[in-house]
């Protein structure tokens, strides 16, 4: 075990109500606890409740898009207020966040999505362009410069993203995995750079510590497309912030991926 890595850090406080330290533990994820964001499904009651009233998954969804839209202007639908029909200053949005986070995590958009988790689950990144080592350091200072951008801070993202969490949370117990605790999910990796390893259990087995926000697919072969090593994970369902079948025609639609908060999980690791 690398000394660097022996004790996970994080915030001493969040908003799930559970402590960091064991939302980040491996045995979190062996047998998880119900997670939620407080206060946020009791502030969009209504909404929840219109939701109940959906037939379908993809009817659920249209609601949600119109909800948001309709709550934070987006799509060129006009706030209280606006001048111009809506034509104001960029607005930030969950979906340019997923659009940036598709191109690249590493980015702008990657690193406000990092800071939410933060914020929110109390689990600090470990890795945003390079390793995050000591605090302060040249990483650190860069990675906060970023998550804490103006341009992305100008429409309450973190909001948005904890609709977005507690609406992907409605889904699967509703409709896409219900009565599931865990999703089998596949991550392809070169090397460890991004990983850190915290206990070799044998050869295919380890305790891998993944960064607070990391992108999963649930089919094999696309895994395969990404490096040699194959990490296969059961990811506790209530730890997925956005996945696959979750909205119609989103960004991240090519690569079946998945969005999902990180700890320490146990991977089974194939070689090729």
């Amino acid at each position: 075990m690398d000394a660097k890595t022996d004790n996970f850090k994080g915030h001493s406080t969040n908003l799930a109500g559970i402590p960091t330290g064991l939302l980040a533990s491996a045995a979190f994820n062996d047998f998880p606890l119900p997670l939620s964001i407080g206060g946020v499904r009791e502030m969009n009651r209504h909404f929840f409740e219109m939701l109940a009233k959906a037939p379908n998954a993809a009817e659920a969804g249209k609601m949600f898009e119109h909800y948001m839209a309709m709550l934070f202007g987006l799509d060129g639908v006009a706030l209280a207020g606006d001048e111009g029909g809506g034509k104001r200053r960029f607005r930030s949005s969950y979906r340019r966040l997923l659009e940036g986070w598709g191109f690249d995590s590493n980015g702008p958009e990657g690193a406000v999505m990092k800071g939410w988790v933060e914020s929110r689950f109390g689990l600090l990144p470990i890795f945003h362009k390079e390793m995050l080592g000591r605090f302060p350091s040249p990483a650190w200072i860069a990675y906060v410069e970023q998550k804490m951008s103006s341009r992305f801070h100008n429409n309450s993202i973190s909001l948005q993203l904890d609709i977005l969490y507690e609406f992907c949370q409605w889904m699967l117990a509703r409709w896409l995995a219900p009565g599931r605790r865990h999703l089998t999910l596949y991550r392809g990796i070169n090397n460890f750079d991004e990983h850190q390893v915290i206990e070799r259990i044998d050869k295919r087995t380890a305790v891998i510590r993944q960064n607070n926000l990391v992108s999963f697919t649930a089919n094999r072969y696309i895994a395969d497309e990404f490096g040699d090593i194959i990490l296969e994970v059961q990811v506790p369902v209530v730890k997925v912030l956005f996945f696959n079948d979750l909205l119609a025609g989103h960004p991240l639609k090519g690569e079946g991926e998945y969005l999902v908060i990180g700890g320490d999980y146990r991977v089974t690791m194939s070689y090729f």
